[in-house]
Parts: C-alpha cells; sequence; structure tokens
C-alpha cells in the first residue's frame, strides 16, 4: 500500500540521503580525482556549479559524478545516452546529491562531530569487496577495486566520513517515529475505500482519416516526430580468437630440465610445515595488545572478535610464503613462531593490525627427484605453453598495431574469423529478437562501439588462456532513417495521430455533455454511434492496491484520485485515443469496523514518517549552511554534457 503514496527507502541504511554515500557499499556514489583546471565547451572545470557553505561545487566534480552515474545506468540499459540520461531527470537528481553530503558533512563538522581515520579504517576493514580469500583486507585488491570505478582512496575516505557524519546527525529523525492515529485514519480510510463510476473509450482509430496525407503534411509530421523512429547504433563485429590450441611448438620438458629445475627450487621439497589460522585485523595495535591479552586470558578469539563487531571464520593450511602473499610478512612470522592453539603477537598489517590463533600444524615430509618428477613435467610444459601463448600474442599485438588488418591476421595465422551484423551496444541483433552474441564476447562490447572502423584491437577472454582479436566494421550511426524506408509506418502513426487529434475533440464534447446532465453511454451514441466501449466500475481501493504489482490502468488511477460526481478526460498511455471517466459515487467503510486495517496503515506508513522526517531535517540543515545553485553554469554544463556545445 504504501508504495503508491510515497517510496522513501530505496537505500541500504533506509535513508535516500544516503544515495550519495553507498560508496562504501557498493561504488555507487562514484567521482573521479581530479586537479587542476579543464575546459569543457564555454565552461571551464573550475567555474562554480554551486556553493554550498564555503564549499564549491565545480564543473569537472559534477561531470565525473554524472559520467559515473551514466555508467551504472548503462549497467541496466546499456543503449541509454547522456542525453537520454538528463532528460530523466538525471543532472538535477545527482547536483541533489552532492548538495545534501556537502551540507549534512559541513553542518555536522561545524557542530563538532568527526569520523576519524580509525574509525574509517574499521569500515574498510568489513568492506567484503577490500577482501582475499581468507577474509582479511587485501591492498591490491583494495587498489584494484578502486581503480575500476574510477575513484581513488583520498576521494573514498571523504564519502566514507561523509556517510558516517550523516548517521550521526541523521540518526535521531527516526528515531522510533509512530505515525500519529489521525493522520493514520485518513489513509485507512483511502484504503476501505469504494467507488463507482464508470469509463468510455474514444479510440482514435474511430476517427482517423481514411485518406493518406499529402506529401508535405507527411514530411512535417515526421520532421516533428522524428525522434519516435531513431534507430540505434549498430556495429558489425568481427573476431578471431586464439589460445593454447593454436600453440604448434614442442612442449615436452627433457630429463635435464625436470633435474635442473629440481635442484634449483631445493628448498620447496625440504621438509617443511603448513598452518591454519583464524585472524582478523583491527584499526589500532592499542585494540589489538588488549584482544590478544584477552584472548590469552581465557576469552575465545571468536567471542573476543563478536564482541569487538568482526566476524571470522577458520583459514585453510598454508606453507609460509602463501600465507605471506594472501595477508603479510608480519603475520606469517608472528603465526609460524607461535605454537599450535596459541595466539600470535599481534602483527601489522596493510591497514591496521592481525589478531590470529594458530589453529593447526601440519608437517611436510621432503620430497625426493622421483616422487614430484610428474609434477615439475607438468609445470614446464605449462610453462612452455605460456610461453609459447605469451610470444603469438606478441607477434599479433605487434602486426594489429603496425595496421595489419584482423582479416590478414587471421588469414597468415590460420585462425577463423567470425562475423556478427547488426549488433546493438546491449548485445542483441537489430530487427532479430531474442538473438545477440554470444555471453563470452559481451566483455569487448563497450570497447567495440568505442572503437574506429578497422583498427583491430587485442583483448584476453581468460587471462594467459585464451586471446581474442576483434574490430568493427558496418558503423551505422544511432539516427531515424529516411522516411522513404519507413514511409508506411510514418503514414499509419499520421492517421492515428489526426484520429487522436479528432478523439480529443470528441472527448471535450462528450465531457461537456454528460457535465451537462447527460448520461456517460447517452452522451458517448449521440457522438458516435460506434463508441459503445464503456467500463463500468465497482471497486475498493484495497483491491486496486492488490494487483499493483501488475500495473493499474492509468484511467482506474484518476477514477481514485477525482472527486464525487465529477468527470474527466485523460489520454491513453499506449496512444489509443481518449478515455472519459465519470465518478459516481465514492463510499467508505467505517474504521471502527476495521481495527486491523488501521493498525496495518500505521505499520506500513512508519517509513514514510521516517522520510518525511529525514527529508525536512535535511532541508533545513541546506537551509543553515546556505547553498546558492549557478543557474547558468549549470546549464551550460547541461549543454556540454549532451553536446550542444
Amino acid at each position: 500500500m504504501i508504495s503508491l503514496f510515497r517510496n522513501f527507502f530505496q537505500s541500504k541504511i533506509g535513508l535516500p540521503i544516503f544515495i550519495g554515500f553507498l560508496v562504501l557499499v557498493g561504488f555507487a556514489f562514484a567521482m573521479a580525482d581530479v586537479s587542476g583546471s579543464a575546459t569543457f565547451g564555454g565552461l571551464t572545470g573550475d567555474d562554480k556549479i554551486v556553493v554550498v557553505g564555503n564549499d564549491d561545487v565545480s564543473a569537472v566534480e559534477m561531470t565525473s559524478s554524472m559520467n559515473s552515474a551514466l555508467r551504472q545506468a548503462q549497467a541496466q540499459n546499456p543503449t541509454i545516452t547522456m542525453q537520454q540520461f538528463i532528460d530523466s531527470g538525471a543532472l538535477e537528481d545527482q547536483l541533489e546529491l552532492i548538495i545534501d553530503r556537502y551540507s549534512i558533512g559541513m553542518f555536522a563538522q561545524d557542530y563538532g562531530l568527526r569520523a576519524g581515520e580509525n574509525l574509517v579504517n574499521s569500515e574498510l576493514l568489513q568492506i567484503s569487496a577490500f577482501q582475499d580469500l581468507t577474509g582479511n583486507f587485501d591492498r591490491a585488491t583494495y587498489l584494484a577495486a578502486l581503480q575500476r570505478q574510477g575513484i581513488t582512496d583520498e576521494i573514498l575516505r571523504r564519502d566514507i566520513s561523509d556517510g558516517m557524519l550523516a548517521q550521526q546527525i541523521l540518526s535521531p529523525a527516526f528515531a522510533a517515529p509512530v505515525m500519529p492515529e489521525a493522520v493514520a485514519r485518513q489513509y485507512a480510510a483511502l484504503v476501505l475505500e469504494r467507488r463507482r463510476g464508470s469509463i468510455g473509450l474514444i479510440p482514435g482509430s474511430e476517427f482517423a482519416p481514411d485518406a493518406d496525407p499529402a506529401e508535405e503534411e507527411l514530411n512535417t509530421f515526421y520532421s516533428e516526430n522524428r525522434s519516435d523512429y531513431v534507430l540505434p547504433e549498430r556495429r558489425t563485429l568481427r573476431v578471431a580468437t586464439f589460445g593454447a590450441d593454436s600453440v604448434t611448438a614442442d612442449l615436452e620438458p627433457t630429463a635435464e630440465q625436470i633435474a635442473e629445475r629440481y635442484e634449483a627450487n631445493a628448498e620447496l621439497y625440504d621438509a617443511g610445515e603448513r598452518r591454519a589460522v583464524t585472524s582478523f585485523v583491527v584499526p589500532t595495535q592499542e585494540a589489538a595488545n588488549a584482544l590478544v591479552a584477552r584472548i590469552r586470558g581465557g576469552i575465545s578469539l571468536e567471542a573476543a572478535a563478536q564482541e569487538a563487531g568482526f566476524n571470522v571464520s577458520p583459514g585453510p593450511l598454508l606453507e609460509r610464503d602463501e600465507l605471506t602473499s594472501s595477508t603479510s610478512a608480519a603475520l606469517a612470522d608472528a603465526v609460524f613462531a607461535a605454537s599450535e592453539g596459541s595466539v600470535a603477537d599481534p602483527a601489522r598489517a596493510a591497514l591496521g593490525w592481525y589478531v590470529a590463533r594458530v589453529d593447526d600444524v601440519e608437517a611436510i615430509p621432503a620430497r625426493s627427484l622421483a616422487e614430484v618428477r610428474d609434477d615439475i613435467a607438468g609445470a614446464l610444459r605449462r610453462e612452455a605453453q605460456m610461453e609459447a601463448l605469451a610470444e603469438l600474442s606478441s607477434r599479433i599485438e605487434e602486426m594489429v598495431n603496425t595496421g595489419t588488418s584482423l582479416t590478414d591476421v587471421a588469414t597468415g595465422l590460420g585462425l577463423e574469423m567470425t562475423s556478427f551484423p547488426d549488433v546493438t551496444a546491449n548485445g542483441q541483433v537489430f530487427g532479430s529478437p531474442g538473438q545477440g552474441i554470444p555471453p563470452g564476447l559481451r566483455p569487448i562490447l563497450d570497447t567495440a562501439f568505442q572503437m574506429s572502423e578497422g583498427n583491430p584491437q587485442l583483448a584476453e577472454l581468460v587471462p594467459g588462456v585464451q586471446f581474442l582479436i576483434f574490430d568493427v566494421a558496418d558503423i551505422v550511426e544511432s539516427d531515424a532513417p529516411p522516411i522513404e524506408l519507413i514511409r508506411d509506418r510514418v503514414v499509419r502513426d499520421w492517421k492515428q495521430n489526426e484520429g487522436n487529434k479528432a478523439a480529443r475533440e470528441a472527448a471535450d464534447r462528450i465531457l461537456a455533455a454528460v457535465r451537462g446532465g447527460t448520461a456517460l453511454p447517452e452522451a458517448m451514441r449521440a457522438e458516435n454511434a460506434a463508441l459503445g466501449r464503456i467500463e463500468n466500475v465497482d471497486l475498493r481501493r484495497v483491491d486496486l492496491l492488490a494487483n499493483a504489482e501488475q500495473g493499474i490502468p492509468t484511467a482506474l488511477v484518476l477514477m481514485f484520485s477525482m472527486a464525487q460526481n465529477s468527470t474527466k478526460i485523460l489520454e491513453d498511455s499506449a496512444n489509443l485515443g481518449w478515455y472519459v471517466v465519470d465518478l459516481d459515487a465514492i463510499e467508505t467503510d467505517p474504521i471502527e469496523d476495521n481495527p486491523d486495517t488501521l493498525t496495518q496503515t500505521r505499520e506500513q506508513l512508519t517509513p514514510a514518517l521516517v522520510g518525511e522526517y529525514n527529508a525536512q531535517l535535511t532541508r533545513a540543515i541546506r537551509d543553515e549552511v546556505g547553498v546558492e545553485r549557478n543557474e547558468e553554469a549549470i546549464e551550460q554544463l547541461r549543454a556540454t554534457l549532451t553536446g550542444a556545445r
């Protein structure tokens, strides 16, 4: 029910304002790090788009924010353009998010609230996207994730800090709110409401002209509605794959090579140990020392971690070098110096300090050449194959870089080339519903739609194993086709449009007649004897809402928003014509007879109340901090982003 009134809660933490801070849980709000100044048409990167308190939001920051938001939107709709994105209101939405983020952060700091480095570190440690297979923070994984999203450590930390400050400021706004009963009664009464009336359809087809339009008239109609006929960009994608099966060199190692490898890595085959640990990371050395002391005093590591707000899980048996590569050298040293079942001394992590327990110690006996011969031979064989594949890849890359065409590369190396014509940006084949490129080629799709024609590129489908050479041909830009190619469709649309115009005039006359006292069926027959499509409605709002997921017809939505004994007209959303909606009566069951409905309504409206409080507080914060918009710069930015300048 509540979704029909207002949908306040879309973010994980329950506050609309936090959409701007979701970098820490999913990179939903990413901006690129910039410095200096840039020029965008007539707008410089340093131009102030908006001033929040003493902080400026620059054109560079807004441009980066919009590009990031567009990439996220394209993950759901690959064909959406910046123009369409901005037309949907995205520029204003992103600007509002940034203004709210700046305002709340500044307001919080003005009143002495802080989110220090250690607190930010503790949040970073708990983000699964930054953890390795052992569940611990991994700096390489962290930096790679930031690079993929086009942001920096500094920006991420600021966003996390702003999010924490927002929690501190906004949490009191939704501390156990209760919807007043008097307000809940009003909404509950709406749920119990029953409406009776009728809906008549005046289809445009009944009024559409039989004759085709004059050429000039058709061309004018096409020109005015050209955007309705725009076709997506299409490209022919041509690919040739190569991998291990493309290597023809002799890969079998000799006995001398096997023995040489054994001698060179003798320490790998000496007796050793593997150890399994359970660990977690805390922000400071003091916290690590205190937790280690408590664990050594008798509390379990799991209980200590839970009290500190961390989840832990046992790790696999690892040798020292494996533990070093997956965590840190300091932890490996501490773990291999501790006895089985004991807690190791705190060890430095990339971001904080490890608290670790040695769960298991497994002795590894020494292995002879005969015992490891097959393993070494397999490793040498794979290395030779990888080396040969790398050489082939380098050779192909050199050919591509020197201007060799994809056809010549494929022919020269005996590779099979496959073409996929008329591919759109979402990977589908234009004009062939349900057909598209193979899933394995989707990673190259974005690049393929940024390439120029006839310039092949090399890509890895499976790192080090399978490669791909690809190019694009027959690029058809997104545009409306010449009218000659779709003349029949345009003529049909013109007739429907003319019919809808006449249907609107008929609807106005019927509306006037009904408002003058004529019954709707009679008024429709008087207008046109063929107008007999009338639906009588006798429906409760609760029944209407029960089918909300399937979609509620717009005419019914209008009927449930009208005053009793009123009549209105509405254009059909599918362009079929016009509706005349006549509401005769509104009846409501007494709330006292439906106590469960009142209780349910109060419960369901509570989130809306939370959102209302939050929205009012955010607005008050913005008013206190002060926000000054540069409308001229905003319009220049809009024009720049859409390519209008």
